[in-house]
């Protein structure tokens, strides 16, 4: 059978998928109102008008007006049948028509969104920048450090925002602050979405390329003479086929995951619009939204995919692609003593924070200076800090590992299945998880198991785009046909061929983007639809002091500081979950003769492919 014909049925299965996600979803949003258990004639008046009280006459005339008799799925076809003809309907807060709305913000948002693009690549690029060039001149003999990106990885969004606002828009005056009036208003919200962004990919993007470096064909051009720029450009270009499925649910989904950004920032964008809607039940430009972020998620996942294919070219389809296996690095010193400081650090302030009270307020000393009685300072009730940050670090970290882990194991498994998870990725990645913390605390209410559930359902993305991509590659490796050839079955190939492969970048990835997970069940209790106070949670803590950032930054540096120390700590337990070829050979090889045989097989291909001259 030739490839054509074999990929005919996953492009209709993938299509399939795709089709059902976007179907569930937009069903799930229609259903919003009536699964709140909240009077949907209620919330549409009280948007309307603010009234408090308002009588049976008042809330049977809006029910009349916008057919909420009929239930949501008369209301869910009414409203399909009208986008043929270009009617999203009207909004039942306003009663304005919903698709130039729509339009509009979804122009602001791919615009910021581009400008993010651009700021998440010239990071990135940085990030990778000293492993591409000691790479290409033979001189990577130490693990890539994981401190930089750890910081800049878990940096906090809406942080980060307040902060460039404040100094850049409003003390140094060189940007606007506010407002979307031309290009350089785009440009601290773009600074604020793709610093952290840029140092994901990036350094995601860091620990691949060495084993690109390491593969056979490298060492052959190295030793034949090849210039650095040259062999660098080709080794970039096999390990970016690996990471670029991580673009999709990294960037794209700052789309509709922008919000708190775009509050700050005061950008009209399509997240704060699907948000407001969401909050005052207002159906039609939420299902209008939701759409656009369905149809953006699907038109970039096709183009990631074309662009990954092009990069690997005709040995992904021929299944002549080689193995990634990364050569085994001593860990840099620094690493290692900035992983023990970090440890170091987050047990001493647990340690003292738990024998403080955590509950007691002083509203005499509201926003005191770090001082001897404080060591952090205090917060806008008086509460230390300090306590609060030392009673919410086993519930901060356990329930981010918890949900790391179960997204993880979604990931994987979705993954796996390619042709149907493919098309379900590109549908939820887009999907901002503040939509999804509104159905779930909607079933469940506000509660820490809601807003966990929430980031479940759209958390797995990365994972899965990765498993996706990584299983493509290692199907169409040599090794693979060859063990194919002998009558290897799926068990023998997935416990000794795909796990080994796609496990280790998988669980780095998700190390990675742990600080990430506490951020975002923070933004889901900041809204009330999480963790409620006065529970002592990192992410609480910094949702709940941003406001007071700019007068007491004390407030904020305690959980940021703590975030940033969780994020080094996992980031340098990396490098064990590297990949470093078979065990066996490991087991009987040193590092020093590794290097020493890949020097001397350097040397054996050099005088193979020298030119002789001829007598």
């Amino acid at each position: 059978m030739s490839p054509g014909t074999e990929a005919r049925p996953s492009r209709w299965r993938a299509g399939l998928g795709r089709l059902a996600a976007g179907a569930a979803l937009l069903t799930a949003v229609a259903m919003l109102p009536w699964l709140s258990g909240n009077d949907p004639a209620l919330t549409v008046l009280q948007a309307r008008s603010a009234d408090q009280d308002p009588t049976p006459e008042q809330l049977a005339a809006v029910r009349e007006q916008l057919g909420l008799d009929e239930g949501p799925f008369t209301h869910l076809a009414h409203w399909l049948g009208g986008l043929p003809q270009g009617d999203a309907g009207t909004s039942w807060v306003s009663g304005e028509a919903v698709l130039p709305q729509v339009t509009s913000a979804f122009a602001v948002s791919v615009t910021l969104m581009l400008g993010a693009l651009v700021v998440t690549i010239a990071v990135a690029a940085l990030v990778s920048a000293r492993t591409l060039y000691l790479g290409s001149r033979r001189r990577l003999h130490r693990g890539t450090g994981a401190v930089g990106v750890g910081v800049l990885a878990a940096l906090p969004k809406f942080l980060l925002a307040s902060l460039l606002a404040t100094v850049c828009g409003v003390w140094l005056g060189w940007f606007p602050s506010s407002g979307w009036e031309g290009p350089a208003s785009m440009v601290l919200p773009s600074l604020a979405l793709g610093v952290p962004s840029g140092a994901m990919i990036g350094g995601l993007l860091d620990q691949s390329l060495p084993a690109a470096f390491n593969e056979p064909w490298a060492r052959t051009w190295r030793a034949y003479g090849f210039a650095p720029h040259h062999v660098a450009r080709h080794v970039l270009r096999r390990a970016l086929a690996g990471v670029l499925p991580q673009l999709l649910p990294t960037v794209v989904g700052l789309v509709g995951g922008a919000v708190a950004v775009e509050r700050i920032f005061n950008i009209p964008g399509l997240g704060r619009l699907a948000l407001d809607a969401a909050i005052a039940q207002d159906l039609p430009p939420l299902q209008t939204a939701t759409l656009a972020l369905i149809l953006l998620g699907v038109v970039a996942g096709l183009l990631i995919q074309a662009l990954r294919r092009a990069l690997l070219g005709p040995a992904l389809r021929d299944g002549a692609l080689p193995t990634l296996h990364a050569p085994t690095a001593a860990r840099g010193r620094f690493t290692r003593w900035a992983a023990m400081a970090c440890a170091l650090a987050l047990l001493t302030l647990v340690t003292v924070g738990l024998l403080r009270d955590p509950l007691h307020v002083d509203t005499a000393a509201r926003l005191l200076p770090p001082s001897a009685a404080h060591p952090l300072g205090t917060d806008a009730l008086g509460r230390d800090l300090l306590a609060r940050l030392g009673h919410g670090a086993l519930r901060t970290v356990g329930a981010a590992l918890a949900v790391t882990v179960v997204c993880t194991l979604t990931g994987l498994l979705l993954g796996m299945a390619a042709q149907v998870g493919a098309g379900l990725t590109e549908v939820v990645s887009t999907m901002p998880a503040v939509l999804a913390g509104m159905l779930t605390t909607a079933v469940t209410g506000p509660s820490a198991s809601g807003a966990a559930l929430a980031v479940c359902l759209v958390g797995w993305t990365p994972y899965a785009a990765q498993a996706s991509a990584l299983l493509e590659q290692e199907r169409a490796s040599g090794h693979m046909l060859a063990s194919l050839s002998f009558g290897a079955g799926p068990g023998y190939l997935l416990r000794n061929h795909l796990l080994p492969a796609v496990l280790p970048p998988v669980l780095r990835n998700a190390l990675l983007r742990l600080p990430t997970t506490v951020l975002v069940l923070a933004s889901l209790g900041f809204l009330g639809l999480g963790e409620q106070p006065p529970t002592a949670e990192w992410g609480r803590l910094l949702s709940e002091n941003q406001p007071y950032a700019e007068l007491a930054p004390w407030t904020v540096l305690g959980p940021a500081c703590a975030l940033v120390l969780l994020s080094v700590l996992a980031l340098s337990s990396t490098d064990a979950t590297a990949v470093h070829g078979p065990a066996s050979v490991r087991g009987r090889m040193s590092r020093r003769s590794r290097r020493r045989g890949v020097q001397r097989e350097d040397k054996v291909i050099a005088r193979r492919t020298e030119p002789r001259s001829v007598v």
